[in-house]
């Protein structure tokens, strides 16, 4: 069996398995409420869900996506997020050689799509996401730096700097940035830091560009100008095309428009 196959054969149930804690974290952090404690329940009859019903895709496709005690519709898109939030982690483990950088990137990859919802949903980026995603994340660079993971730590923390740095003036001189994004930022800019400053700058031009055009279409959509739109599922978006692509994108764009 091939090393490519063995990687997905680990990373899919693992990535399944993230991805149904994902959703609980959606559901539960913008409320404040634990995320171990209580067990998973019906939100209109209150039947806690048994460990055969909170199978990862499996048991929403055998339950006709239905609660088993009232029948209560369970929506598409918590079985959604598991499916991308898994994808996402079997193309990590594809896509970076290193185990260290594979799992540090599943790892951050897996955050994103959780991270878009509740920005879409409550339009905030919340603290109990962000800060020990910041702390957990250098900790982890410093340490694969030790081991000759493939990780730069001096890096990593000029880019969380630089990234951050620019939304938080941003935030500071308008009214439309957060300090949800500028934390937001931080991870992005230390996990992303840590394989190169280039997936760092590839990351911002990305939000700015999936933001620029989520603007344009929120305006022919009949939106305000003065309407909040959120930039965390923008950043999200543009670390996603950096983590997997921005290597590749920031040597054409100095190609094509530095000659270097």
């Amino acid at each position: 069996m091939s090393d490519a196959w063995v990687r997905v054969l680990v990373a899919l149930p693992f990535g399944l398995a993230v991805g149904s804690f994902m959703t609980v974290v959606v559901s539960r952090v913008p409320a404040g409420e634990s995320v171990v404690r209580p067990r998973s329940r019906c939100p209109r009859c209150g039947a806690e869900i048994a460990n055969r019903d909170n199978i990862p895709l499996i048991s929403w496709v055998l339950l006709r996506g239905r609660c088993r005690s009232c029948g209560e519709g369970i929506p598409a898109r918590y079985p959604l997020l598991e499916l991308f939030t898994a994808a996402l982690v079997v193309a990590a483990a594809l896509a970076f050689e290193p185990p260290w950088v594979a799992v540090m990137m599943a790892a951050f990859l897996s955050l994103m799509p959780a991270i878009a919802w509740i920005d879409i949903e409550h339009r905030i980026i919340p603290n109990r996401i962000t800060y020990p995603a910041v702390i957990t994340f250098a900790a982890y660079v410093v340490v694969a730096r030790a081991f000759d993971g493939g990780t730069d730590p001096v890096r990593a923390l000029i880019g969380a700097l630089l990234y951050a740095g620019v939304l938080f003036v941003v935030a500071i001189v308008s009214r439309g940035m957060g300090m949800g994004d500028v934390k937001l930022a931080l991870v992005i800019g230390v996990v992303l830091g840590a394989l190169g400053l280039r997936f760092v700058a590839v990351a911002a031009a990305g939000a700015v560009l999936f933001g620029g055009l989520g603007g344009i279409v929120a305006l022919a959509t009949g939106r305000d100008r003065k309407s909040a739109i959120p930039f965390g599922p923008y950043m999200a978006a543009g670390a996603l095309v950096a983590a997997f692509w921005g290597q590749r994108i920031a040597d054409w764009y100095l190609r094509s428009f530095t000659g270097l």
